[in-house]
């Protein structure tokens, strides 16, 4: 494979190799010179930056005694060559995948847009609790496990970061739960949006049919790399990081952002639906 950018399937390579690496107790320049290689050549591979060919993959593995399924797992991902990578996560949870936890902790800066729930980073556990519960690849058996891991990635809200939530007006006027848990959520939603690190900025119903009809999605970007665009469905997901779907993801951000409400109009609108309730 010639040497690329670091992609997300790359990236995800380079860490699947970097770990089967440490437990050999090795460091690269040791293993680079058993192996026969420059230290440079395995630098590239465990950045996911390509450089080697599938035959150097196995041997490195073998060499490293990685098990058949991470042999499987890694040669699979050395082969991805596409503008989007796609993944059907066994147990049907895509925002519990490695890579999305991975890439999350890795960001400088998320936008997210959301036309009919709360972003899942602003969910308050109780209504995430509802929206696990209503989520037909999730187990009754397994809700509260799943809940309670989707509500642990909002510990990423913290400073150093920044945070950028356009949401549609109708996703706060949906009920999920309770009256209590609406009141929590909207509340919350308050008490979050003074965060100097975020910006929460409401879709208004009044603006009509704009550019974010078209699904949501979430845009997530690196000190090193390139943007990477995530979205999913019931049991799937997709990472974009190829240059033309980045553009036209920017594109709908921008067109968003000028028909949303200040951080100061979105905040009053909560407050009205508050007092209605």
């Amino acid at each position: 494979m010639p040497k690329r950018s670091s992609s997300v399937a790359g990236r995800e390579f380079g860490a699947g190799v970097r770990a089967i690496i440490a437990r050999t107790g090795l460091t690269h320049r040791q293993l680079a010179e058993r192996l026969g290689w420059q230290e440079a050549k395995l630098s590239d591979m465990t950045l996911g930056k390509g450089g080697v060919t599938a035959i150097e993959v196995q041997i490195l593995l073998a060499y490293c005694q990685a098990t058949v399924e991470e042999r499987e797992y890694l040669l699979a991902l050395f082969q991805e060559s596409g503008k989007a990578w796609l993944q059907m996560p066994e147990d049907g949870l895509p925002d519990q995948v490695r890579t999305l936890i991975n890439q999350e902790r890795d960001t400088e800066e998320i936008i997210d847009w959301s036309m009919i729930l709360v972003p899942g980073l602003l969910q308050t556990p109780e209504y995430g609790y509802v929206v696990t519960e209503h989520a037909p690849s999730v187990e009754a058996e397994n809700v509260p496990k799943v809940a309670a891991a989707r509500a642990a990635r909002a510990d990423i809200l913290e400073p150093g970061r920044k945070f950028t939530f356009f949401v549609h007006e109708q996703a706060l006027w949906l009920q999920v739960g309770g009256l209590e848990v609406w009141r929590e959520q909207l509340a919350h939603l308050l008490r979050m949006s003074v965060r100097k690190y975020i910006s929460f900025r409401i879709i208004p119903r009044s603006a009509g049919m704009h550019a974010g009809t078209a699904g949501d999605f979430r845009m997530m970007k690196f000190p090193k790399y390139p943007p990477v665009v995530y979205v999913e469905s019931v049991n799937y997901c997709l990472f974009f990081d190829d240059p033309d779907t980045i553009k036209i993801h920017e594109d709908i951000l921008t067109a968003l952002a000028a028909i949303a409400l200040s951080e100061e109009e979105s905040r009053a609108v909560i407050d009205d639906i508050l007092e209605g309730l």
